[in-house]
């Protein structure tokens, strides 16, 4: 689940990170009336005083009717600006949104004990799965007032701080569907009221006007309150200048499926757009969305996994062409909850249309930097803001596009990402997988086929697979110690040549760094179902004994292998933590002369080279 939080959870409902707390100990400079924001080295200073603050709720039209009532939804606001809004001072604003500022209900998760879809031959499923049973249950939370852990850190420098709950939840009306356009609209619709072109109102009917905003927006958050703010900038809304998507979602098919196989955020077995939009169905109305969140069950196709419409409308990635705002996205390495293909597609995205844009990653996992870095990472955000929102301009986007944390818990500034320099290399794995083969850059395995073969267990967890030293349930190939540090940055994929004994199968690959001690570390994987081997949309029979190839395309990561370490290739079917878990017994079958691995390394060939030896 998605989960806005400072430890590592998943992608279901909690509050803003730390939230409650102030993230420095700055004391505003006294001022007298007329106070307007400072800048100094090229930042808001804070000058205004948080405890002044004016605060005022209303509800915005959102152009869309998601409950089917007959009327357009409406977004639940609550507004936070300097005392001096009212005197005539206009401000910037952040703008936060979330599904989960109400808490959230009882989740039930889909069964994952279940055999792998097969089409007879008139199309029609032989196999499939449960719609949902019972499973693990997660209690509400308890609702606090609305409010973010940087909310006295922006007012003390001159920003309005807004908050939105998603529609659906909360006050607001409408329908959560995870992801969908309505929320996109609703999202966007703050946007247009702060910029004067959407109707708000209190509690008796009266308009309310954000006559006291500058129009210039930004948005930031994390997990589902991260993932808003790219579904909103996707539609280039104007006056949206920034954004801040922090362990943010950028294509929800890549949250729930992977090339096929249908998969689950880290921690979270069984669930799916469904059951998420259940946790977050908090509005009063609590018969109204029925038919909607049904429609989600229904569409989400947890049978086939193939791509579709229904998932096609919540891919932003599709829109990256369209974004206005400049991006300063945030991810850590070790998130397997929102993966990192979605900032690596994202960032990826908006670099190929000149998007302005940094990239933030860490070594943590699904977490807000706030508490990695603090005043690093305050500085930052405060600097991206007071060049896009504050418009005072400050060097920000002449900085190294990316910051980095190594292994070792240090920082530093790079040009871009994927690091300059890297360039796809492959290696092969020779034979003696069963125990432990060879990886190497000296080419494919000499000669005709060598086939070496697996049978599916998926009651062994991978990790338990990796550690094994011999077994029949994964192929494992190792590297020779390196001679000198080697890093990957990017996307690594394995290109295989399978067979299969059963028309249906899941196929995992884990990229492992091995220790001189005998310690492992699985530093990214990825998973497909070989049924859509050709096209993520489209589900192919498979022949059984018939080879097919089949690519694999890990998680994006940034790693260096240090001096002594091996780098391990494990291949295996079911990955319990993630994947369908059908009964143990598919075989699988790998031709060695015709797979690879294709590792983006920096310095390419010869940085191989130079760390594996011949």
């Amino acid at each position: 689940m998605l989960l806005a939080t400072a430890v590592a959870l998943p992608l279901a409902g909690a509050l803003p990170a730390n939230a409650g707390q102030r993230p420095d100990a700055d004391v505003p400079v006294a001022a007298g009336d007329g106070i307007v924001p400072v800048f100094r080295d090229g930042v808001a200073q804070p000058v205004f005083d948080p405890a002044d603050a004016l605060r005022e709720s209303l509800h915005v039209r959102a152009p869309v009717d998601s409950d089917r009532d007959g009327v357009d939804d409406e977004m639940y606001v609550e507004v936070v600006r300097p005392a001096g809004t009212a005197d005539g001072l206009q401000v910037p604003v952040v703008y936060f949104v979330s599904p989960y500022f109400s808490g959230g209900n009882p989740m039930e998760f889909h069964d994952v004990d279940v055999e792998l879809y097969v089409p007879d031959v008139d199309g029609a499923e032989s196999a499939g799965v449960a719609p949902r049973t019972g499973g693990a249950a997660r209690t509400a939370a308890t609702t606090p007032r609305i409010r973010s852990a940087y909310e006295d850190f922006l007012l003390a420098r001159g920003y309005g701080v807004v908050y939105a709950e998603s529609l659906g939840t909360g006050q607001s009306t409408g329908c959560p569907t995870s992801g969908g356009e309505n929320e996109t609209v609703g999202a966007r619709a703050v946007v247009d009221w702060l910029n004067g072109r959407a109707e708000g109102v209190d509690a008796d009917g009266n308009a309310v006007t954000a006559d006291w905003a500058t129009g210039s927006v930004g948005m930031m958050g994390v997990s589902y309150n991260g993932t808003l703010p790219n579904a909103v900038a996707a539609t280039g809304v104007e006056g949206l200048d920034a954004i801040v998507p922090i362990a943010a979602i950028s294509n929800w098919y890549d949250y729930y499926r992977a090339d096929g196989a249908v998969v689950a955020p880290g921690g979270y077995q069984g669930e799916d757009l469904d059951s998420l939009a259940e946790y977050v169905y908090t509005r009063s109305d609590r018969e109204i969305c029925r038919e909607v969140i049904a429609e989600l069950t229904e569409r989400q196709d947890r049978v086939t996994g193939d791509y579709s419409e229904f998932w096609d409308e919540r891919n932003y990635v599709n829109n990256a062409h369209q974004v206005e705002a400049a991006v300063l996205a945030v991810h850590g390495l070790n998130d397997w909850n929102v993966k990192t293909r979605h900032v690596a597609q994202w960032y990826e995205a908006l670099a190929r249309h000149d998007v302005p844009r940094q990239i933030w990653l860490h070594q943590s996992g699904h977490v807000d930097p706030l508490g990695l870095r603090r005043e690093e990472w305050l500085d930052a955000l405060n600097r991206w803001f007071t060049n896009y929102l504050h418009k005072v301009p400050n060097g920000v986007a002449d900085q190294p596009r990316a910051v980095l944390q190594r292994e070792d818990g240090s920082w530093v500034e790079e040009a871009d990402w994927p690091a300059p320099g890297t360039e796809p290399v492959e290696l092969h794995p020779w034979p003696g997988g069963s125990a432990v083969g060879t990886v190497t850059a000296r080419g494919a395995v000499p000669g005709g086929p060598t086939v070496e073969r697996l049978v599916d267990d998926a009651t062994r967890p991978a990790a338990e697979l990796v550690d094994a030293p011999r077994s029949g349930n994964r192929l494992s190939y190792t590297s020779a110690p390196v001679r000198e540090p080697m890093r990957l940055s990017g996307t690594p994929r394995v290109e295989l040549r399978a067979a299969f004994a059963r028309p249906a199968a899941n196929l995992t690959v884990v990229l492992v760094d091995r220790a001189p001690d005998g310690t492992n570390r699985a530093i990214t994987r990825g998973w497909v179902d070989p049924q859509n081997r050709e096209d993520i949309a489209s589900t192919l029979p498979i022949t059984p004994g018939e080879f097919y190839r089949v690519d694999v395309q890990l998680q994006a990561h940034d790693h260096v292998l240090p001096t002594g370490h091996s780098l391990g290739l494990v291949v295996l079917s079911s990955d319990r933590d993630y994947t369908l878990r059908p009964a143990p017994g598919a075989g699988i079958a790998v031709d060695l002369a015709d797979t690879r691995l294709v590792l983006p390394v920096v310095g390419g060939a010869d940085a191989v080279a130079a760390a594996l030896p011949r």
